[in-house]
């Protein structure tokens, strides 16, 4: 992480009630999605990859206050909830970023194996207090594939709470998926939101 030039006093956003606000976006996910069942990959998966690594790559996203500075992780990790085939083993698991293996499939291989550690209790699932979260380098993800919904709200820990919060829904019959991240209005504008969704679509459409 590193400090950086942030004047938190004059912000306009610094005072409200909750500076969190959220948006939601439909995105075209129909090359990754064949691909991932014409190759037997998994799309959950692919998917978590492509939204980790567009977080990864807005500098405002990664940006928390930490005794009353403004630093900037150089990377997150991706916090997400896991569950098995039977619906009755529900874990969360941390995954470091894709940017760190040699290429996006060698990570999905991490990643599928360390679900199926997890779940097994051969790993440590991911258990932090709620109040701890927001400064640690990581974003949460969640996937609700069972509901194409068009817009979600977002529990929030506190007021000030600065973490991003990513939600991913249904893939619908015109392979449309909609996302919803929550962020701090404090760091992200409009303009950040329109560069990550920009990116997203991008990392859907780039094959591993």
């Amino acid at each position: 992480m590193k400090e950086i030039k942030f004047n938190l006093k004059e912000n306009p956003f610094i005072n409200f009630q909750s500076s969190r606000y959220s948006m939601s976006s439909r995105i075209n996910v129909e090359k990754m999605w064949k691909y991932s069942k014409e190759n037997d990959y998994s799309f959950f998966i692919l998917s978590l990859g492509c939204l980790l690594k567009a977080v990864n790559s807005i500098p405002q996203l990664k940006r928390r206050i930490i005794d009353n500075k403004v630093i900037e992780y150089d990377y997150l990790d991706g916090v997400s909830p896991i569950m098995n085939k039977q619906e009755d083993n529900y874990k969360e698991m941390r995954v470091k970023p894709p940017e760190q293996f040699k290429d996006t499939l060698s990570w999905h291989d991490y990643v599928k194996q360390l679900i199926q550690d997890t779940l097994n209790n051969k790993k440590e699932a991911f258990m932090i207090e709620m109040e701890k979260r927001d400064i640690e380098n990581i974003v949460n993800l969640s996937c609700i594939p069972w509901v194409d919904f068009d817009s979600i709200t977002t529990c929030t820990a506190s007021p000030t709470q600065i973490q991003p919060l990513i939600t991913w829904g249904k893939v619908n019959e015109n392979y449309e998926m909609t996302i919803a991240i929550t962020v701090s209005h404090i760091f992200v504008n409009g303009l950040e939101l329109g560069e990550f969704y920009k990116k997203v679509q991008e990392n859907f459409n780039q094959l591993p």
